[in-house]
């Protein structure tokens, strides 16, 4: 009986193309918080987390896992909406 081989893995030039290394290492990058890390990123309450993202005011979530109940939220994407109340605050002081 002959056993199956697995397919070799492609070899990269990570020489070649500057940009795919870029989208490689933004993409190593990213992380998926729970609502708690979500909740102590932006002081806002769970309830009102989902108020906001059902009103599209908010990043969405996602399914950590097809067909689960449990949901993230791309860590960047929170942090992005941190920086943009930062933004807002100081474009209404001035």
């Amino acid at each position: 009986m002959r056993c199956a081989t697995m397919p070799k893995p492609l070899k990269r030039d990570l020489n070649q193309s500057p940009n795919n290394l870029e989208t490689a290492n933004s993409q190593r990058n990213i992380r998926i918080i729970r609502v708690k890390d979500v909740m102590l990123k932006t002081g806002l309450s769970k309830s009102h987390i989902y108020l906001l993202a059902n009103k599209g005011l908010f990043p969405s979530s996602l399914a950590i896992v097809p067909g689960g109940a449990s949901r993230g939220w791309v860590e960047s994407e929170v942090d992005d909406w941190v920086m943009s109340r930062i933004a807002t605050r100081k474009m209404e002081d001035c």
